[in-house]
């Protein structure tokens, strides 16, 4: 029996769909192989967490407040529309990561008798990005549509040169990368990891509450995926009755899957927590964070710690810029594609009518390289001519200057 667990383990996060397929765990391995570097950071950051874990009552006055709020910028790769979600959908994600992180679920009934009292609200919130990096306006989502239609646990969709978008500064923000995956529904950076690295990436299917369908309708996935990037390992501990490095998480033979009901007990456990938000179970039987999974997770933003910088973001300030806005969505914005492009790529606008009758290309440094006249909702540019490298296309609209980046190969 412990040899079926342990095999089950082992295809835990690249199994069939009929289960979570969280491939944080072996995302983070893969990129302690390729960057060696990396081992050490991580091993500096648990043995910080190690010293600064703190008390609950302790770990509501990081800030003098009792609310740390994260500025979240949502980038959205689409190859088609279909994949293009709605502003309406990336709020329902929103709601449902400040739901279940204040405790504010409607299911809490469900959390047995045993686990009440762990139950923690975890006081940290989650608020779409107002100002960008440089100070401008934003709306905290980037929409971007590539030439990519399956994106794979590679971190291309974390870069513009390779059809994906680059993060904003991830000292400062939550990077979410939403787009196509097949293969499973999502992973995430630890703390300590690269920074043009660090953030989450989740399949469309699994993103928002809006016209989704079970098991994965209530927008867990990016909870639990959240819960990585905060620190928290799987409540089993990726092993046969692993340590979770969790105090109140009682030790579990291996992830659950589905939506089972009852009592039930490995390890010689007083019952498994099946209903945490670090297990595989279905989103509709999900409901808690512990106490001590929420000391683990707010001990990151202490002093010295790697989440701590967030605590001086301008991410939710109001803009002081009024510079070039990058693309966010809505009916001001516009679309490039191939990207990268070889040859030519196409400009094509949403239906305002406001946007002016020519584009520019801008080198990086601030040069207009070439300037071309909009023909209609959609206008071809040739790119002979124009060295390799990354540019922005820039157009106007109305009074808003609107840019993306695209990359000639």
């Amino acid at each position: 029996m412990r040899s079926f667990v342990i095999l089950a383990f082992l295809f835990s996060c690249q199994s069939l769909l009929a289960q979570r397929e969280c491939a944080s765990t072996q995302y983070v391995q893969e990129q302690k192989i390729a960057q060696p570097a990396l081992e050490q950071q991580l091993i500096s950051v648990e043995n910080f967490i190690k010293t600064h874990t703190i008390s609950s009552s302790e770990a509501t006055r990081i800030t003098g407040t009792t609310i740390v709020k994260i500025p979240v910028v949502i980038h959205v790769l689409y190859n088609n529309a279909s994949q293009n979600i709605s502003d309406e959908q990336v709020r329902s994600q929103i709601d449902a990561l400040n739901r279940d992180f204040r405790r504010r679920n409607t299911d809490t009934s469900n959390t047995p008798l045993a686990f009440r009292d762990a139950a923690a609200d975890v006081m940290i919130e989650f608020v779409l990005a107002t100002a960008d990096p440089s100070g401008r306006k934003t709306s905290g989502i980037i929409r971007k549509q590539t030439s990519v239609a399956d994106w794979k646990m590679d971190d291309k969709i974390k870069f513009s040169s390779q059809g994906g978008n680059d993060a904003w500064d991830s000292r400062y923000y939550l990077n979410v990368w939403v787009g196509q995956m097949r293969s499973l529904l999502g992973y995430s950076s630890a703390p300590g990891a690269a920074p043009e690295k660090d953030g989450i990436v989740i399949a469309t299917s699994a993103f928002g509450t809006i016209g989704k369908a079970a098991p994965y309708h209530l927008g867990r996935t990016l909870v639990h995926e959240v819960g990585h990037w905060l620190g928290l390992r799987h409540i089993w501990g990726d092993t046969y009755c692993g340590n979770d490095l969790v105090s109140d998480t009682p030790k579990q033979g291996g992830f659950t899957t589905g939506c089972p009901t009852g009592y039930r007990s490995t390890c010689s456990n007083n019952g498994d927590m099946f209903m945490n938000y670090m297990d595989f179970t279905d989103d509709a039987c999900m409901n808690l964070f512990t106490n001590g999974q929420k000391e683990r997770m707010r001990s990151h933003f202490y002093e010295g710690g790697p989440r701590n910088a967030m605590l001086n973001s301008k991410g939710l300030h109001a803009p002081w810029s009024t510079g070039v806005a990058e693309v966010s969505g809505g009916r001001k914005s516009f679309s490039v594609y191939p990207n990268p492009a070889q040859h030519q790529l196409v400009i094509e606008l949403g239906g305002d009518n406001r946007f002016a009758s020519y584009a520019e290309i801008v080198s990086l440094n601030g040069v207009v390289v070439k300037k071309e006249r909009i023909t209609g909702s959609a206008t071809t540019v040739n790119l002979q001519g124009l060295a390799a490298g990354m540019y922005y296309i820039q157009v106007r609209n109305g009074e808003q200057l609107l840019r993306q980046k695209f990359v000639r190969l």
